[in-house]
């Protein structure tokens, strides 16, 4: 790692931003998104719902607590590359094990410093998300430009069959809980821990899995994880939702949210730069209590008339496929749906991740109105 080698940030629309290389060597494309989380940098970057993406942090000093172990919410780094204003790579906190930039050389993944992130990031506001590549200074725009169009775009993209397990795995095996059947689209290693620190057992199955499959241990409730992507390119894990609503409770997480959505016959629709951080205004409907919420979402739901918004903090209705469905947590930036609950069969869903890793824990709750559930059926 050197942080005297000159580098820079290319969009698809032209835009440059200019900084000091300061990751492992070599160029990365990727769809450039932004998250406004003040820490859980080493969280984000092993969020396999980052897959394909490379992460501009808005907080201006990353790395000020290097990184750990226990940090880690998957096996690897799944972000193609990070972008940061001021860069830090000290291990002086008594968790680190390893400094930050010293880590990301380790993991081979580019990173840049010293960008004006403010720019960057007003400019994915206005303009939406774009792909986008962090190359060396020596790298022509013009073959960096060749590079970003060869990127493809992340409409209609399936990531989840690169962060998917090969087989099943089972956690929590000796809990005296529940047996939770869960498609595994890229699941956050909190979200797991959570549930089994409830006494839940948790078998974790490939996004290709067959409703057969999925059924075949007699599981007392289904989950629908988080996960990367375009959920329309998804629709073969809607159709096994499909087939198996109805058959035990099913709870949907931010990807898993979006799948049960499709599942019943909603829509979704690409946002503009998505939300991603830990600091998102939800309202729960049903208590009527402001969450902030951890996100990390590039896609949405469609509102009950098709548009982009609900605008009405009341639990709205859809008609689906399997019966009613109604609004249950709503937005409060933008008033996109944030969850809804299926009135006629068990399912719930919520956009945001209520396992925090990284972030505030004020949706914790919802695990144990899910287990609840369970209980109930």
């Amino acid at each position: 790692m050197s942080l005297a080698t000159p580098g820079y940030i290319l969009l698809e629309d032209g835009r440059r931003f200019d900084g000091v290389l300061c990751g492992a060597v070599g160029a990365a494309t990727g769809e450039v998104v932004f998250t406004t989380g003040m820490s859980g940098y080493q969280e984000s970057v092993t969020d396999p719902s980052f897959a394909g993406q490379i992460i501009v942090f808005t907080y201006p000093h990353i790395g000020n607590y290097g990184v750990s172990a226990g940090a880690m919410e998957s096996d690897r780094v799944h972000a193609r590359a990070v972008v940061m204003r001021e860069a830090v790579n000290t291990e002086d906190a008594a968790s680190a094990e390893r400094g930050w930039l010293d880590w990301l050389v380790d993991c081979g993944i580019p990173a840049i410093t010293g960008v004006d992130t403010r720019a960057l990031v007003r400019h994915i506001r206005s303009a939406g998300s774009l792909r986008g590549g962090l190359f060396a200074a020596d790298i022509s725009e013009t073959q960096a430009r060749e590079q970003v169009a060869a990127e493809p775009p992340m409409r209609g993209r399936d990531l989840a069959r690169e962060v998917t397990p090969s087989a099943m795995t089972l956690h929590g095996a000796g809990n005296p809980g529940p047996l939770i059947a869960a498609i595994d689209t890229g699941i956050k290693g909190s979200i797991v821990r959570e549930l089994v620190q409830r006494g839940a057992r948790l078998e974790l199955h490939p996004c290709t899995v067959t409703p057969q499959e999925l059924l075949a241990s007699g599981p007392d409730a289904l989950f629908l994880a988080n996960g990367p992507g375009d959920p329309a390119a998804l629709d073969y894990v809607a159709a096994t939702v499909r087939e198996v609503l109805g058959k035990a409770p099913i709870f949907g997480i931010c990807l898993g949210h979006q799948l049960l959505c499709r599942a019943v016959g909603l829509d979704t629709f690409k946002m503009p730069f998505g939300h991603r951080g830990g600091n998102h205004p939800v309202k729960d409907l049903r208590t009527g209590r402001i969450e902030i919420t951890s996100q990390n979402h590039g896609f949405a739901v469609a509102a009950p008339d098709g548009g982009l918004r609900v605008e009405r903090d009341e639990p709205v209705r859809w008609e689906t496929d399997f019966g009613a469905a109604e609004l249950s947590h709503v937005n409060l930036y933008d008033r996109t749906v944030e969850g809804l609950t299926l009135l006629d069969v068990d399912g719930a869903t919520v956009q945001y991740h209520p396992e925090a890793g990284p972030g505030p824990n004020d949706s914790l709750y919802l695990f144990d109105r899910f287990l609840e559930r369970i209980g109930a059926a």
